[in-house]
């Protein structure tokens, strides 16, 4: 069935708001005023309302009472909980992947890398930009990794979880110390260990790759972030040092 004008109207203004915040063009912490949002996108409040509640679910905008939406702040407590949650959770579930995953899984996961590979991380228009088609075959690469895991609860919990991260791992971009990662010769590794059915190096390589940029933001712990971050510590009000 074809999708409502309203329904497309909706999804727009998801993709959209989804791009702003992962882009930092709307920052941690930030209010999203529904009167705002309205003029801006010329829809009714009920779009807007829809398109929120969708990137609530995805972890990316938080709804607090008598107070509205905003997008959810980032924290160091918050930060080391979810990576612990994706480390346990997401290697079993790729480990399931690895080991019951069918022909047509290891087909798709090698799709998946290619197009991966063969997208440029920033805007070909705008070199100082990340790219946002890298996002998306980002995001279906490591979902076609772990979609061959045969429990499809365990797999939406993990995915879930995958978007609540991607705040966190947009703003480690940002930091200046990254010249050490590859993260592209992460994922060759990702799906060279998961196409050869080695489920423990792969979990072991899954591990890895979730922890580097959790651990990026996490050095930070104690330390100024207006000389960490190169998008200013008002990006991060939130991710106050541990006492």
């Amino acid at each position: 069935m074809a999708k409502t004008l309203t329904g497309t109207r909706v999804d727009d203004v998801q993709q959209r708001l989804r791009s702003d915040i992962l882009a930092g063009r709307l920052r941690p912490g930030d209010r999203l005023k529904f009167p705002t949002l309205c003029e801006q996108f010329k829809v009714s409040a009920g779009v807007v309302r829809e398109a929120l509640s969708r990137l609530a679910d995805q972890g990316l905008v938080r709804m607090q009472p008598h107070q509205g939406f905003q997008v959810t702040p980032l924290s160091y407590d918050d930060l080391r909980e979810l990576t612990s949650a994706r480390i346990q959770i997401e290697t079993m579930v790729f480990r399931m992947s690895v080991e019951q995953g069918d022909l047509e899984w290891e087909t798709g996961t090698v799709a998946a890398h290619h197009m991966l590979a063969r997208t440029p991380v920033q805007d070909p228009d705008d070199p100082s930009r990340p790219n946002e088609a890298w996002d998306e075959v980002h995001a279906a690469f490591h979902k076609a990794l772990l979609s061959g895991c045969p429990n499809r609860r365990l797999l939406d919990i993990a995915m879930r979880l995958r978007e609540e991260a991607e705040l966190y791992r947009h703003w480690s971009l940002s930091l200046r110390n990254d010249n050490h990662r590859d993260a592209a010769g992460e994922h060759q590794q990702l799906m060279e260990a998961a196409v050869a059915r080695d489920a423990d190096l792969a979990v072991e390589r899954l591990a890895a790759h979730i922890a580097a940029p959790a651990e990026r933001l996490l050095a930070m712990d104690g330390a100024p972030l207006d000389r960490d971050i190169a998008a200013g510590p008002a990006a991060l009000t939130d991710m106050a040092p541990r006492r």
